[in-house]
């Protein structure tokens, strides 16, 4: 059997977000008893919990929706690289040993162990030039382990603005904590939304046949 590795956190209330940033929440819109066969729930959320896939939108006024974008970046070959506790920003040198014949999408892996049930504001994050040297060699979508791929205090946002310019699209909040360095299939299909600035995803990694 083919061996699947779930690189999604869990989505519940004590999934964590960006400060400000509106958190899961649900409530049950009917429950099953006396004349109610079934369970439905209403959920609250930012598109940004979770592992979640960025729209053009979110960072481009002028940006497409999530909704409206193609599918294929997020379906296909792909390498996770390891960069774990290199600082602040990774840097073209921490990626620099995993770079030969590089698949379309690559996925970093800055953590020992993603804190999935807390808020790190010492996230580790893309440096932008290591963005715009990834387009040069012809990815076309970009992931991570951390909320985000700019630092998370940034009010410029280098790295997305880097992602705008070129065109890549990029995931966020990926749990790879049990992923060894190598190629994988990615499958992560953003959600039909059709304006949103975002998706959740059911990120998922395949082992190449």
């Amino acid at each position: 059997m083919t061996r699947l590795w779930d690189i999604s956190p869990p989505v519940d209330a004590g999934a964590p977000v960006f400060p400000g940033d509106t958190p899961y929440r649900q409530q049950w819109a009917a429950s099953i008893g006396p004349g109610c066969p079934v369970n439905v729930s209403t959920i609250t959320l930012s598109p940004h919990v979770g592992a979640h896939a960025d729209a053009p939108l979110h960072y481009d006024p002028q940006g497409a929706s999530i909704g409206a974008i193609a599918l294929e970046p997020y379906l296909g070959r792909c390498r996770v690289i390891h960069a774990i506790d290199c600082g602040p920003l990774v840097l073209w040198e921490h990626v620099a040993h995993a770079l030969q014949d590089l698949p379309a999408r690559v996925l970093l892996r800055t953590y020992a162990r993603a804190p999935v049930d807390r808020w790190d504001p010492h996230l580790a994050a893309f440096a932008p030039q290591v963005i715009e040297r990834f387009a040069d060699a012809g990815v076309r979508l970009v992931g991570i382990d951390t909320a985000s791929i700019d630092p998370a205090d940034s009010k410029t946002l280098d790295s997305h603005q880097v992602i705008r310019r070129r065109g890549l699209r990029v995931l966020e909040n990926l749990v790879l904590d049990d992923v060894a360095e190598g190629d994988y299939e990615l499958i992560a299909l953003p959600l039909k939304l059709m304006a949103a600035d975002a998706s959740p995803v059911r990120a998922v990694l395949r082992e190449l046949a």
